[in-house]
């Protein structure tokens, strides 16, 4: 009994000894970015079409078999070049037979101004009556009328000849050919386009704006503004999401809204020295829509939104999370630029925001937002 006792006082004197030490958690350091204004111009990606400066339909104008390629295909070729060669026997038979006519509206014509030679003096001397001579000066301009209309029908089955050489318009890249050798050409359904040669040292970049985007842009601008030496550039970003090395104005804007579409067709011109951009790309035109002064931008990884409604964690006093919602004016770049909820200066958090609640105290580290775009 005395020794359980004395076990019991001694596990109440070691339990009344020092008091037990509690160590303080240090508040969570957290990544935060300092909110700052700048100019900002808002833009908006569109839709595009790329075509050539220049495109130019090869077209068949004779009937009849290709009987020749003359030109490797996805290669230039330069103005004047021979391109196909159309079968020119029934041509040829034309010219023929138009050569045959002239000579023999020749012939006549030798005959006619022979006759009319021996009745000038003859008409001279009264040795034969008015009728008969001026039948012969008639005799002779029907001659010469006929020889010019042969002459003409020559010509013109030259020229039908000359179809079935089909050479290059213009300096530039050739396509693929729509026909084979051997295949009819010149008529429906055959091949009549047999090919196409663009120039595309710049390229022509159609797009289509809504009716509500041209009226902003149009109040943007203004109508001096639309001088080539004070447009704003566009961007053109290609299909794999890199952005163009040249930028293009506007040189074209249809006279009217589509009424199908209610889109207003827009046409821009962008340099190509390299060759890098083909007709029938799609891409994606970069428009300036609106300029803002002293913009405030938040990344767009620092917003988090539910329900429609937008919001960042802000550092409050004392480091205190606080969640704070803003309004949003448009995306710009990898940012949103706002127009309420922060101030110049303020702190929101960057990063681990599935760790922070508000009403939480952190320890905030300041860190540089790398856009992964290039100024």
């Amino acid at each position: 009994m005395k020794r359980s006792l004395y076990f019991a006082v001694s596990i109440l004197a070691f339990g009344c000894g020092e008091p037990e030490v509690t160590t303080e958690v240090p508040p969570l350091e957290v990544n935060v970015v300092e909110i700052q204004s700048q100019d900002v111009s808002l833009e908006k990606d569109f839709v595009a079409q790329i075509y050539g400066k220049v495109d130019i339909p090869i077209r068949a104008r004779a009937e009849g078999y290709l009987e020749g390629i003359h030109f490797e295909e996805g290669r230039m070729v330069r103005k004047g070049d021979l391109l196909y060669t159309v079968d020119s026997d029934p041509f040829q038979e034309g010219v023929n037979v138009a050569q045959s006519q002239l000579a023999s509206a020749k012939v006549n014509l030798t005959q006619a101004e022979n006759d009319l030679a021996r009745y000038e003096p003859l008409a001279a001397m009264n040795a034969i009556s008015q009728k008969d001579y001026d039948a012969a000066v008639a005799r002779r301009d029907a001659a010469l009328a006929m020889v010019d209309a042969a002459e003409a029908q020559l010509s013109f089955e030259g020229i039908q000849l000359s179809y079935t050489q089909i050479k290059a318009p213009i300096t530039g890249l050739i396509g693929k050919t729509e026909a084979k050798v051997g295949e009819f050409v010149g008529r429906d359904p055959n091949p009549v386009i047999l090919n196409t040669v663009s120039l595309i040292d710049s390229v022509r970049v159609e797009f289509a704006l809504s009716e509500n985007d041209y009226l902003q842009l149009f109040r943007e601008y203004q109508l001096e503004e639309r001088r080539a030496d004070k447009q704003k550039p566009l961007k053109l970003i290609l299909s794999d999401g890199v952005e163009f090395d040249q930028v293009g104005y506007v040189d074209f804007i249809n006279r009217q809204i589509d009424a199908t579409s209610g889109t207003i067709l827009i046409q821009s011109t962008f340099a190509n020295p390299n060759g890098l951009i083909r007709p029938g790309q799609f891409a994606r035109v970069r428009a300036p829509m609106k300029e803002v002064k002293a913009g405030k931008l938040v990344p767009q990884r620092a917003v988090s939104e539910f329900q429609g409604r937008f919001f960042v964690f802000k550092v409050g006093e004392e480091n205190e999370i606080v969640q704070q919602s803003i309004t949003i004016l448009g995306p710009y770049r990898d940012y949103f630029l706002i127009s309420e909820g922060l101030q110049e200066g303020d702190q929101v958090v960057l990063e681990a925001l599935q760790k922070v609640a508000a009403g939480q105290k952190i320890q905030p580290v300041v860190v540089p937002f790398e856009s992964k775009f290039s100024e």
